[in-house]
């Protein structure tokens, strides 16, 4: 009987410990945080309704409020061939949701002092010294007098000249967006022969490169996706500043303090029964595709785009910003650095992802919703967050204690917005 009740004791330690050490936000009923359980069940409507009609294979939802979790859901499939159930702990390539990451890196350094928003890239990498903006010679594709293109065949690339820069890039201007590194203007086509992005090489040795490549327009002069160069250039910066390569900075400094234990930039082999299957949609269905060469690296880390990661792990990093910059007991950021990040830093620039945009600014690696009625937007003005190629999308609203995250490995624009209006309709109170 001894024997018994001290195994019961030590069983009864061991859970105790668990649920203490546990980063993850408890759960409970949403009427507790004020949402209603009956209208949060329309996000699982909305998701059931995008499977139905064959655009997703599948989606895990999560949802917190008040430092609670009141919703996490996995429907439909990870990989239909094999029918295999989507599951919670399910591992998603996150791609630009990579960003956000980034940006808590460099403002975590920024607080310590080992850098400024205005400091030019090249304080830390010489080779960004006195860039060059690419300039068209040619914008319709052939010179004065040129012979027109054979029937069928392309115009030949536009040719190019450069002047000097009026300024150097900055930190900043890698964070937001208004930067012109490799942003797919006249510059960027040079970029490829100039700084070829190799899989198989590093940040140290790649981002260097990058250096000589013309810039697609005047830094800061207007707002155009970056999509890893730029990005890649601050991972870059963050290997310098902190000494450790960014890899290591991440997980010491930022996975390993929110208990983001599944989030790296690539899955183990022991994590890959977990990794969702990649699709696109075609007219006849979801057809299966292979992880993109891009990607595809152990020892390219991309901050642009390069981490995979679980919806529990990734709900640690966006309740952090929530509860501005701490999460159980270990703070990252500053308060009045996560206002900073969520604030326009662009004024009227940010024009979307081919789109142009109404009522939403761009803050530090994420966008801010600056009017959702001009945006038609359903989030609290002030929120912000970011999405992912592959359809990943979370956004982060301190004004009602809030997070929303959808997981999906399909691109789909429209299920963003509907599963913001589900979640932000539960809310009674």
């Amino acid at each position: 009987m001894k024997t018994l009740l001290s195994h019961r004791r030590a069983l009864l330690i061991v859970l105790l410990a668990s649920s203490l050490t546990a980063a993850t936000p408890p759960g409970g009923r949403p009427e507790e945080v004020g949402m209603s359980s009956e209208r949060l069940a329309r996000v699982n409507d909305v998701v059931k309704t995008y499977i139905d009609s064959g655009q997703i294979s599948g989606a895990v939802t999560m949802v917190s409020r008040k430092g609670r979790i009141a919703h996490f859901e996995a429907q439909g499939l990870m990989d239909i061939d094999a029918k295999t159930p989507m599951r919670r702990d399910a591992i998603f390539r996150m791609a630009s949701m990579s960003k956000p990451v980034t940006g808590v890196a460099i403002l975590m350094l920024m607080e310590e002092g080992k850098l400024r928003l205005t400091d030019p890239v090249s304080r830390f990498i010489p080779e960004f010294k006195n860039p060059k903006v690419a300039m068209l010679k040619n914008p319709d594709g052939a010179g004065r007098g040129a012979a027109p293109p054979a029937p069928g065949q392309p115009p030949p690339p536009p040719e190019i000249y450069t002047i000097p820069a009026e300024r150097e890039l900055t930190i900043r201007d890698l964070m937001t967006h208004t930067n012109g590194l490799e942003t797919g203007g006249p510059g960027s086509r040079e970029g490829g022969r100039i700084s070829p992005r190799s899989t198989s090489s590093t940040l140290a040795a790649y981002v260097p490169t990058l250096g000589a490549v013309p810039l697609d327009f005047q830094p800061g002069s207007k707002w155009q996706y970056s999509a890893l160069a730029g990005i890649e250039t601050l991972g870059r910066i963050v290997e310098i500043a902190s000494g450790m390569t960014f890899d290591q900075f991440l997980q010491k400094r930022i996975f390993e303090p929110l208990n983001m234990k599944d989030t790296a930039f690539f899955p183990t082999e022991d994590r890959m029964p977990r990794v969702v299957t990649l699709y696109e949609r075609k007219p006849s269905g979801l057809s299966r595709i292979d992880t993109p060469a891009w990607l595809a690296t152990k020892t390219l880390f991309s901050g642009g785009g390069g981490l995979w990661s679980t919806p529990e792990d990734y709900m640690q990093f966006a309740q952090m910003l929530v509860n501005n910059g701490q999460l159980n007991g270990k703070r990252l950021l500053g308060p009045r650095t996560v206002d900073l990040m969520a604030s326009n830093h662009v004024g009227d620039l940010y024009s979307g992802v081919g789109q142009r945009l109404k009522g939403m600014g761009f803050g530090l690696t994420v966008e801010v919703v600056m009017d959702g009625v001009s945006a038609n937007r359903r989030e609290s003005n002030g929120s912000f967050g970011w999405d992912g190629a592959f359809g990943t999308h979370f956004w982060v609203d301190r004004k009602e204690q809030l997070v929303g995250l959808l997981m999906v490995q399909e691109s789909n624009g429209q299920l963003m917005r509907d599963f913001e209006n589900a979640v932000m309709q539960a809310i009674v109170e």
